[in-house]
């Protein structure tokens, strides 16, 4: 098997959030599978292999972290996209079918990548007695992201607070199915970007992802009504740092992004 390792919503190598890409004739057993994504060790490791012609989609696409496979995921789906686009496999849109239903991978002429996501259903909740000491910081407003998503979305005082949590991600993982978004909006609005996050997974084994496109899809319907705009960037506040363009369509939000490969090799096991 040929193995690339991509780094995703960045311009440039070592930033953003890398992925192990595996373009396969065929998916293995499930067990072979996590075997790969646990050895590769990255926040997630998409397999991919061609559908017959004529059909819904393109392309079958799996993903899955050291520990579980998982329903959605941003920046495996564009990095698996840039390899098909930056090897010549694949010209044009990419339709995946994948277990969030059929999504599709865009290029642009200017070398960014847009995907097609659905958009979370986000509802206000109370805030769970406990979450605040978790995560290190007293939230405004905590939403629901949806099951497809699986988190509690934070919203915090300012940008100043996200960068600086250090959670407790043990505790952190009695509160959602997948993990938790803390987010804020942008403290300079001429800096590049309208809002950050930070994503905190313990629940599939990532305690801190880098970069998240299957937070902003949440993200997305959060800030757009609150900064009056449908086209925004976030900075994933992370070390490594990724910038997610978001534009809400209602049911649909788009995330762009850039993504660089770093490793290109065999799987010899």
């Amino acid at each position: 098997m040929r193995i690339r390792i991509v780094d995703a919503f960045t311009d440039r190598p070592f930033a953003g959030n890398p992925a192990g890409v595996l373009l396969l004739d065929a998916f293995p057993d499930d067990t072979r599978l996590q075997s790969i994504a646990t050895e590769v060790n990255h926040a997630e490791t998409a397999f991919a292999h061609p559908l017959p012609p004529g059909g819904d989609a393109d392309w079958a696409l799996r993903w899955f972290t050291p520990a579980t496979e998982v329903d959605m995921c941003g920046h495996a789906t564009l990095a698996t996209a840039h390899v098909l686009h930056s090897t010549g496999t694949t010209e044009g849109p990419v339709r995946f079918a994948t277990r969030s239903g059929v999504l599709v991978a865009s290029p642009g002429e200017d070398g960014t990548i847009t995907l097609d996501f659905p958009t979370a259903p986000l509802t206000r909740v109370d805030t769970p007695d406990g979450v605040a000491a978790a995560l290190g910081a007293e939230p405004l407003s905590v939403h629901d992201t949806g099951r497809q998503v699986g988190d509690l979305l934070v919203e915090l005082a300012d940008e100043k607070t996200v960068r600086a949590l250090a959670p407790d991600f043990k505790a952190l993982a009695a509160y959602s199915s997948r993990g938790v978004i803390a987010t804020a909006r942008a403290e300079d609005p001429a800096g590049g970007y309208d809002f950050v996050s930070r994503c905190f997974f313990p629940n599939v084994g990532i305690d801190e992802d880098p970069v998240t496109g299957s937070a902003h899809t949440a993200l997305a319907p959060f800030w757009s009504p609150r900064l009056g705009r449908a086209v925004l960037t976030g900075l994933q506040a992370s070390a490594r740092t990724g910038l997610v363009r978001t534009e809400l369509r209602g049911a649909r939000t788009l995330l762009t992004g850039r993504a660089v490969t770093t490793i290109d090799g065999d799987l010899l096991a």
